[in-house]
């Protein structure tokens, strides 16, 4: 799913000759559709495909579309069990030749499934992807972090306050007309905060099937993807976030897996998913479920809001798939309030 870049190859040549001259000549430089935050470009060196991450252009909220974390992340998870590309190059916005960061990676070559039913596969197969995906959450969030560098990539603290925090105030930011239902949530969130229980492993921020390269053979992930949101904190958040996918409608933006027969298609519930989690994690399913899972809602569509605001400021890596997030706004904020009985 490529599609004609924003960049020439001309202005980068030179400069891959100069930094990563044992890639070859630049030949080719194609934009990815997909993806709504870094702006993201298949490339083509004499030596072969490799992959160009970039920031957008524009003006940017305080914090975000850092690449350089995602780089850093992704070189130091590079021989642990959590699957990544291999990292190539990084550059400063101030090197850039295109007047913003970027970083070059390897290219992987295997499958994305989209569509969280999985239709190109079978039953057991597709059993197998999910049970594959709570394998590696569980593989990331049981890193040592100090044998990794990574202990100091996030605040110390709560971080669910600290988060719900921070997107209220992007949120707010970003907002052309706050949601008093948004802000419901916001204020509920604040209001019912668990205590810190220390709880600290390197979280990836949006973990989902889409984000997953899978391999041709078999379904083992190849390596994950879109590492933007990655900071340390608390793991529950990771596997909350994702299992929002079991309740956001299938036939929305959000694609998820909300009104499809689970069972017919050999999709595991969600209960037996976070058990799955637990048993590679050697720990206790989860209590207090409810916040876990509203904190996730708030914070998607505090994110989604921003990604809608810098598709009508024009910064958008994909406006028009940015403007149709929209719609998906008030079905996150909606489901968070029929979770809470409102």
């Amino acid at each position: 799913m490529v599609g004609k870049s924003d960049i020439s190859v001309e202005t980068l040549k030179t400069y891959f000759l100069k930094h990563t001259p044992r890639l070859g000549e630049l030949i080719e430089l194609e934009k990815f559709s997909t993806g709504q935050s870094n702006p993201t470009y298949k490339v083509r060196f004499e030596s072969g495909y490799y992959v160009l991450r970039s920031k957008p252009p524009g003006d940017l909220l305080k914090s975000a579309h850092q690449v350089d974390r995602e780089f850093r992340v992704m070189k130091a998870l590079r021989d642990t069990e959590v699957p990544v590309p291999r990292m190539v190059h990084l550059v400063d916005d101030g090197s850039s030749p295109i007047g913003r960061s970027f970083f070059l990676m390897e290219y992987s070559n295997g499958r994305i499934f989209w569509d969280p039913i999985i239709p190109e596969c079978d039953i057991s197969e597709r059993r197998d992807i999910y049970f594959e995906m709570a394998r590696v959450l569980a593989c990331l969030h049981n890193l040592n972090l100090k044998n990794v560098g990574l202990e100091n990539f996030g605040r110390p603290g709560n971080y669910f306050l600290r988060q719900t925090t921070r997107w209220y105030e992007q949120y707010k930011n970003s907002a052309f007309q706050l949601d008093e239902d948004m802000i419901y949530l916001a204020d509920w969130l604040l209001g019912n905060m668990p205590d810190d229980d220390g709880q600290i492993a390197l979280v990836h921020g949006d973990y989902r099937l889409d984000n997953m390269i899978f391999e041709l053979s078999r379904p083992k992930v190849l390596a994950l993807l879109d590492w933007e949101l990655a900071t340390l904190g608390h793991p529950l958040a990771d596997i909350a976030y994702q299992c929002m996918q079991w309740r956001v409608p299938h036939n929305s933006t959000m694609s998820g897996l909300g009104g499809v027969d689970r069972k017919e298609f050999g999709i595991p519930t969600e209960s037996d998913y976070v058990s799955s989690y637990c048993e590679y994690r050697n720990c206790a399913v989860p209590d207090n479920w409810t916040f876990y899972l509203l904190f996730s809602y708030f914070r998607l569509a505090a994110i989604l809001q921003g990604v809608v605001r810098r598709a009508i400021d024009g910064n958008g890596s994909n406006p028009e798939i940015a403007r149709t997030y929209e719609k998906s706004i008030p079905i996150l904020i909606g489901q968070a309030n029929n979770i809470l009985g409102r």
